[in-house]
């Protein structure tokens, strides 16, 4: 599993529930990702998909289940493609 650290390390900096230029789209069971990527992908959008971390900000009747079996499940992100970082 992919931890924070590893993440701001590979550029994907962490700023509250949203990587920086990223949009936090959903959160879905393992299985069903590759269809929204491909989905977002034909939008324009770049997808980054990552593994639940019990960090995770959800709401209070989710996090049980996500902590139970975060193994199960990843976050889509998305930006459009011609994304700048601001410097």
């Amino acid at each position: 599993m992919v931890r924070a650290q590893e993440l701001e390390a590979q550029g994907f900096a962490l700023e509250g529930s949203s990587p920086k230029g990223w949009t936090r789209q959903f959160t879905i069971e393992v299985e069903r990702a590759d269809e929204y990527v491909e989905l977002y992908e034909e939008m324009g959008n770049e997808v980054r998909v990552e593994p639940v971390t019990p960090d995770l900000q959800v709401t209070e009747e989710c996090a049980t289940c996500l902590l139970a079996a975060c193994d199960r499940y990843v976050v889509i992100y998305t930006r459009p493609r011609e994304y700048e970082p601001e410097v």
